[in-house]
């Protein structure tokens, strides 16, 4: 209630308040930004979001393996050429330089050559993986799996390479023997059988499978999902192994190859496909050397040897991926 001064003390009464605006921007505490930028608005009725402005992205930015375009699969197969031929020639060189003929090479130099065919495809699927960004093991599919899974889904694709090969090679009578053991010197001294065996059912299927199912399936897969990735894959794998292996194993392996595809998807894992790999190299060698119970051993040493190296190469990653990173934040107490 608004009080008047009583009469007679020359005062002028108080005029009444003025009536508020029927509509006024809303006042904002001092001290803060406004709530939007330039003269004052009302919110918008609607309660859409505003349209994001030109030039800005609202999609997050893709690291690590998503962000492996299909583009970079081809450009990693012609690097891992490039580098074996180059690494061939110094290996050719050096050995013309200690007096080998290179019409005849001896073991040693065609050992030599496989080994470095095995580390370029790590080279390979390495560099176009750190050119996005610093991968970690996750993204080459170094991970842990079930083991029941991972061990079902490996024998299954086994069986189904196993059949396939029997029936194409039944169709086509093919008889052809392995040539790589051969050109490799495995029956020249025990060291070449050694360094054999390693390579064929150790550092092949870690190396191949990081370059095949970790890299270049995974960045088909970015394009057009599982089928054509893991055809694709398949069929380069198998074309691959021409130059080491008879013309008429081809399309096995292309099975083979589209089979480990498989077994990645549905295990999320690189691990069984090194793994079911190895075992095969080494099964496959054992027969063909017309070994008996060291086929056994030499499987279950394969699949322990290549496990392990896979598990270095992903632990190495881990390091260098966090050593980039840095400590996590600790949170505030």
């Amino acid at each position: 209630m608004t009080s008047f001064p009583p009469p007679g003390d020359g005062t002028a009464p108080a005029e009444p308040p003025a009536e508020p605006p029927l509509w006024s921007a809303p006042s904002e505490p001092p001290g803060e930004p406004p709530l939007w930028p330039g003269p004052a608005q009302p919110p918008d009725p609607t309660g859409e979001p505003d349209a994001p402005q030109l030039g800005t992205s609202t999609a997050p930015q893709m690291r690590g393996s998503a962000a492996w375009t299909p583009w970079s699969a081809p450009l990693a197969l012609l690097v891992w050429f490039a580098a074996t031929l180059v690494l061939s020639i110094v290996i050719a060189i050096a050995a013309a330089a200690m007096g080998y003929s290179l019409d005849d090479p001896p073991s040693g130099v065609n050992i030599a050559g496989t080994f470095a065919q095995d580390v370029a495809m790590i080279g390979a699927a390495l560099l176009f993986a750190f050119m996005v960004s610093r991968p970690r093991a996750a993204d080459f599919g170094l991970v842990r799996t079930p083991l029941g899974k991972a061990v079902g889904a490996a024998i299954g694709v086994w069986i189904g390479f196993i059949v396939f090969s029997l029936v194409w090679k039944t169709a086509i009578s093919l008889d052809d023997p392995q040539t790589l053991p051969d050109q490799l010197g495995i029956e020249g001294s025990t060291l070449n059988l050694v360094l054999v065996v390693v390579i064929i059912t150790v550092l092949a299927p870690v190396s191949e499978e990081l370059l095949f199912r970790g890299f270049i399936f995974r960045a088909l897969r970015n394009w057009r999902g599982f089928a054509p990735a893991a055809v694709i894959t398949g069929l380069i794998f198998g074309a691959v192994h021409i130059g080491s292996s008879p013309v008429g194993y081809a399309l096995p392996l292309a099975a083979f190859g589209f089979g480990l595809c498989l077994l990645y998807q549905w295990t999320g894992s690189l691990y069984p496909c090194i793994a079911l790999h190895a075992a095969n190299n080494g099964f496959a060698l054992g027969i063909d050397q017309e070994w008996g119970w060291e086929i056994f051993p030499v499987v279950v040493c394969a699949v322990a040897a290549a496990l392990m190296l896979a598990t270095l190469l992903g632990r190495s990653l881990e390091r260098r991926a966090d050593a980039v990173a840095g400590p996590a934040p600790q949170p505030a107490a």
